[in-house]
């Protein structure tokens, strides 16, 4: 059986995401979307929050669970005794970045083996930062992630600044 980890900060889990998630549990037997608690990012949505809004849109795989991890992902994998990490690439800088990941994590353990999946063309550009951008200036991003989840951001900003979004 294949076992593969997708990690991320999902915050918030986009459309983009959602079609990784999806693809990767045709790929694979099993596929663990992790979210990553990252001390050098700050979030706007709890890793409880983040799980939740995962979770929410994968009941359907049957093959996918959600889960969170602190530290190396390289540690990370050997707990899931697995060697293979799922990313999703979105352009060609993407690309230069996960590649720079990619070899870091195959440093650290010569085991592992990323797996690349292009992003599908309508979601090549979102990312979450622009997305969270957006909804704090009253944008709407209803095309970019699932209602709940603009929902939920909308609630997160008017609590925070106030603000009608």
């Amino acid at each position: 059986m294949k076992k593969a980890v997708y990690p991320g900060t999902f915050d918030p889990v986009t459309n983009g995401h959602l079609d990784v998630i999806k693809r990767g549990s045709i790929i694979f037997d099993t596929l663990i979307v992790s979210v990553g608690r990252n001390p050098l990012k700050e979030t706007l949505f709890s890793v409880k929050e983040r799980m939740e809004m995962i979770r929410d849109h994968v009941k359907e795989l049957q093959n996918v669970t959600v889960d969170c991890f602190d530290g190396m992902l390289v540690d990370y994998l050997k707990k899931q005794q697995t060697n293979i990490i799922l990313r999703g690439i979105r352009t060609v800088s993407d690309f230069e970045y996960e590649f720079q990941r990619a070899l870091t994590n195959r440093a650290l353990n010569k085991e592992v083996e990323t797996v690349f999946v292009m992003t599908s063309e309508q979601y090549s550009f979102l990312n979450s930062t622009l997305i969270r951008e957006a909804v704090s200036l009253g944008g709407s991003v209803n095309q970019f992630v699932p209602a709940d989840v603009e929902k939920r951001l909308k609630e997160k900003f008017k609590h925070m600044y106030g603000k009608n979004s």
